[in-house]
């Protein structure tokens, strides 16, 4: 294959059951209100859209469906010329009336499925269940979601059931629109241990192939999970079900993330922060491998992907890639997945898109959305603001769809996951002028982020700096008049920036501020090209996407939410 993958976005949807609460990532970062929110998506150039129709919504009570939400929405994206990937569950174990388990839970699936593309017969592309043995770990082994089972057996029948709904609802769906398009997500991180746990990670990287291969009809009584499956409670008739009717895919999804590749290591005691469990002959951690002092061979997203294609031989598209981080660190990654995809593409597999995720952000994957902190991280725009405000990554995916390709100056240097580091002359400078310990701040927050700064010392004319550093920004520290009323007409202290490319950016430092949380919302700003004249408002809490975040966030960076002192 040759050529240029497309790039796609998507909404973070997921409608989950946590104890007696039901958490809907549309109502917490508020795009279940903002019609809006289309004509922004449309505005990026972006064709194509992963997008709820959930079950969950339509269908609350059994049997009296609502369409009033998904007729709008559906509508908006139509009129704007951009195709939905249909999403029927996201992490989600239906409407309250049923669940996971539920006998009938793939009938009564098909059945809204059904209705669905009765509705829109003009949907294309569908997504019926989101990453079905992801969700079958995190409902059944890890006991996180409904229903808080920590047991295989469990995992295994709720991945069944799922793989099931999504061969039945697929197959209603067609009976309406035979040319409908299976795309089918998961999430198939590799697993990589220490010596004494190499059979574990044997185990579970076979595992991961397990809803696909389900899918595919690969699940016959030779496969190395057939025993295990009908041990587990497993009606034999449902696999043969699966054998002589699979649901190939058209699309297979990879959703991946700096979480995703793990590292299992019965080191403890190098760990100490991390929660333990074992196998029953081991104990060990399970963590993210770019945290691993371990080699990190074959890890990342060009391995993942030629892996799905040489055991499965279908197209591929990369449906989720998200950082949760610093705006640097997230179009660092949402970059090097895109030219990783590219290179796949030029190698011969057939990758068609890359999708950038959470285009409105998420809130609490930080705890799996088991607490209710109020963890917002950002997307292609900021929903903390009315409207949501357009990020660096929204100027990316913009980019891409126009010209496949994109260029910033924090893109000079890798992401902090990569442990080799460029030489920092190499990359574009900012230049900072001024000696307050703001400007000790901002070169320690810089440093952290790998942004190159140059001191200026004194302050000169930023045309000068410019020339003299080909920089990308000038910013110096200034002592002004309040740009807002407060502190009885005392000056403020504000950080202003000039951008080589034009446009300039002030943000007044508020009272008794975090000089570290200020000092990166206001490189987060710098980078998103924001220009006019801010104040900070109080912090909320920020967000940290999984715990993976730069060596220097910890606390969190760039919590301050800015608003216009106009």
């Amino acid at each position: 294959m040759s050529g240029t993958p497309d790039i796609w976005g998507g909404i973070e949807c997921s409608v989950v059951r946590v104890g007696d609460t039901v958490r809907n990532q549309l109502h917490d970062t508020g795009h279940l209100w903002r019609r809006d929110d289309i004509a922004l998506i449309a505005g990026l150039g972006l064709k194509t859209v992963r997008y709820p129709v959930l079950w969950e919504m339509v269908e609350q009570q059994r049997g009296r469906m609502d369409w009033r939400w998904t007729d709008e929405r559906l509508g908006e994206l139509r009129k704007f010329g951009i195709a939905p990937i249909a999403g029927l569950v996201h992490h989600g174990s239906g409407p309250v009336w049923t669940n996971l388990l539920d006998p009938e839970f793939p009938e009564d699936l098909a059945a809204y499925a059904a209705s669905v593309a009765a509705r829109y017969p003009w949907l294309e592309m569908y997504t019926p269940v989101n990453e079905p043995f992801t969700t079958a770990r995190l409902c059944g082994l890890y006991g996180l979601w409904h229903p808080h089972t920590r047991d295989e057996q469990v995992c295994f029948r709720i991945t069944v059931a799922e793989c099931r709904a999504t061969a039945l609802a697929m197959k209603a769906i067609r009976r309406i629109n035979p040319h409908a398009k299976l795309v089918q997500t998961e999430d198939f991180g590799r697993i990589y241990s220490t010596p004494p746990l190499a059979e574990q990670a044997e185990y579970e990287n076979e595992r991961r192939w397990l809803s696909i291969d389900l899918l595919t009809g690969r699940v016959t009584e030779s496969h190395p999970f057939y025993r295990r499956l009908i041990a587990a409670g497993v009606d034999g008739a449902h696999l043969e079900d699966l054998q002589a009717e699979p649901a190939v895919p058209d699309i297979i999804g990879i959703d991946y993330y700096l979480t995703s590749d793990r590292v299992l290591d019965h080191r403890l005691e190098l760990h100490p922060d991390e929660p333990v469990g074992g196998n029953g002959r081991t104990t060990y951690v399970d963590i993210a491998a770019v945290r691993s002092d371990l080699p990190r061979h074959k890890t990342g997203l060009q391995g993942r992907l030629a892996e799905i294609w040489e055991r499965y031989g279908l197209p591929i598209a990369v449906t989720e890639l998200h950082n949760g981080c610093t705006r640097d660190e997230h179009v660092r990654w949402l970059m090097e997945g895109w030219r990783t995809a590219k290179a796949a593409c030029e190698n011969g597999i057939d990758v068609r898109a890359v999708t950038s995720w959470s285009l409105f952000g998420a809130q609490d994957w930080n705890s799996m959305l088991t607490r209710q902190d109020g963890y917002y991280e950002c997307g292609a725009f900021d929903a903390r603001y009315v409207p949501p405000q357009p990020t660096i990554v929204a100027r990316a995916i913009s980019h891409l769809a126009q010209a496949g390709e994109f260029d910033h100056p924090v893109l000079d240097r890798p992401g902090w996951w990569h442990r080799a580091e460029t030489r920092q002359e190499d990359s574009r400078p900012i230049v900072l002028a001024g000696f307050e310990r703001l400007a000790s701040v901002i070169e320690e927050c810089c440093s952290h982020r790998r942004l190159r700064v140059v001191p200026a010392g004194s302050v000169k004319e930023p045309a000068v700096l410019f020339e003299r550093h080909d920089a990308w920004a000038v910013i110096r520290i200034e002592h002004r008049p309040p740009l807002v009323e407060k502190r009885s007409g005392a000056a403020a202290l504000v950080l202003h920036c000039m951008f080589a490319e034009g446009g300039d950016l002030s943000l007044e430092l508020p009272a008794q501020p975090d000089l570290k949380d200020f000092a990166h919302t206001f490189l987060d700003l710098m980078i998103d090209s924001r220009n006019g004249h801010l104040r900070c408002l109080e912090p909320p809490r920020s967000a940290i996407m999984n715990g993976i975040v730069g060596p220097a966030h910890q606390a969190g960076a760039g919590s301050y939410k800015a608003d216009s002192a106009a």
